[in-house]
């Protein structure tokens, strides 16, 4: 089986795509793939490192407005559509899957004017631009959150979950919790703003040092990059609480996930496809400076199910963060109807299952490159 795999720009797209072609390549060792992106987009650095053969294309997303750099992206477009056809025609894929990102608009909208199969994999529970325009074109439309199936027409929708979710399934717990050196017999917490961290998540649990270090249960405290040094400022002036393990950054999410017991942290898809896969609580506060809102829009399926609390960065403080923290951890028989929500929302063999339709749409196409 031949495939070609287009998702960029961000690690919500891209760590997807990896986690399907891991699961490509461990069931079907002669499956051949090729990703194609752009290089400027993350997935320039990401992609290689797995020895992955990569492509690139150079395209720019449309803006919301009349804008003389929209009839640049049109051109960009048609560019990227030619360039694609040349690569798909040297390769000779048998299917075409997109993960979202600029990049999978000419290469997705390419395959399917040349008559092959195509499938598009949506995370969130809003699509964006690219992934609406798209949907017209593909055969299937995978979908991690039942919210997105109004979006696009229900013929080719099915859901399937984020292929990321397989990743931290099967990781030890106490395995996880011996790398961190944490305390076997405390209930945990992980807060964390991203993979560069989160001024406001910061700045409101700096508030509640003092109060935290009096708590029963422990802290993994990542504070990004760009923040450490001047989170460890203010540590310092608080003194360090004995229950709180304070991080830059964290190479190893899946161990980490594995042994905690309550996140806080936004609500990106990856990240909520890893929560629920483990069935994790959470309280969740969504980024306000995405496309469509849809981080609230992801959160809230959360919330609605009664597997995570929901504040809005404009009404987040340290004492109402801490207040939620302790609602969860105090209240055994809440913390345990969290997790057990939390489960039900979970697609752990996500990968499997975006292997399979990835299949099914290859072998039931009849249709030849043209």
């Amino acid at each position: 089986m031949k495939v070609v795999v287009s998702g960029g720009g961000t690690g919500g797209h891209i760590y997807p795509a990896l986690a399907l072609i891991k699961k490509m390549k461990k069931n079907n060792p002669d499956v051949e793939v090729l990703y194609i992106g752009t290089e400027r987009g993350l997935e320039h650095d990401l992609v290689p490192r797995e020895n992955i053969e990569f492509e690139t294309i150079h395209i720019t997303g449309f803006r919301r407005k009349l804008s003389i750099e929209n009839a640049k992206t049109i051109f960009r477009f048609m560019k990227g559509v030619a360039k694609t056809k040349k690569l798909l025609r040297s390769f000779q894929p048998d299917i075409v899957i997109g993960t979202g990102g600029y990049v999978c608009g000419p290469v997705v909208y390419a395959a399917a004017k040349l008559n092959i199969p195509t499938v598009i994999h949506e995370q969130n529970s809003v699509p964006g631009l690219t992934n609406k325009f798209l949907s017209r074109y593909v055969d299937k439309v995978a979908i991690c959150f039942k919210e997105a199936e109004a979006f696009f027409p229900k013929n080719k929708v099915v859901f399937t979950g984020n292929p990321r979710a397989s990743e931290v399934v099967g990781v030890d717990r106490e395995e996880g919790r011996r790398a961190l050196r944490l305390d076997k017999d405390r209930k945990t917490v992980l807060i964390v703003g991203g993979s560069r961290g989160a001024k406001p998540i910061n700045d409101a649990f700096l508030e509640t040092l003092e109060d935290v270090s009096k708590r029963s249960y422990q802290f993994i405290y990542v504070t990004g990059n760009v923040h450490y040094d001047t989170v460890m400022d203010k540590v310092k002036k608080h003194g360090s609480p004995e229950n709180v393990t304070i991080l830059p950054f964290v190479h190893n999410m899946p161990e980490v996930l594995a042994a905690v017991d309550l996140i806080v942290c936004r609500a990106g898809a990856t990240t909520l496809a890893e929560i629920t896969a483990l069935g994790l609580p959470s309280i969740l506060i969504p980024s306000p400076y995405v496309t469509n809102n849809h981080q609230e829009k992801n959160a809230r399926a959360l919330s609605s199910n009664q597997a995570a609390v929901v504040r809005l960065e404009s009404e987040l403080t340290g004492q109402r963060l801490l207040s939620d923290i302790d609602e969860i951890l105090i209240d055994e028989k809440k913390w345990e109807a969290m997790r057990e929500a939390s489960k039900k929302l979970g697609v752990p063999d996500a990968a499997k299952r975006l292997y399979a339709l990835l299949q099914d749409v290859s072998h039931s196409s009849k249709g030849r490159i043209r």
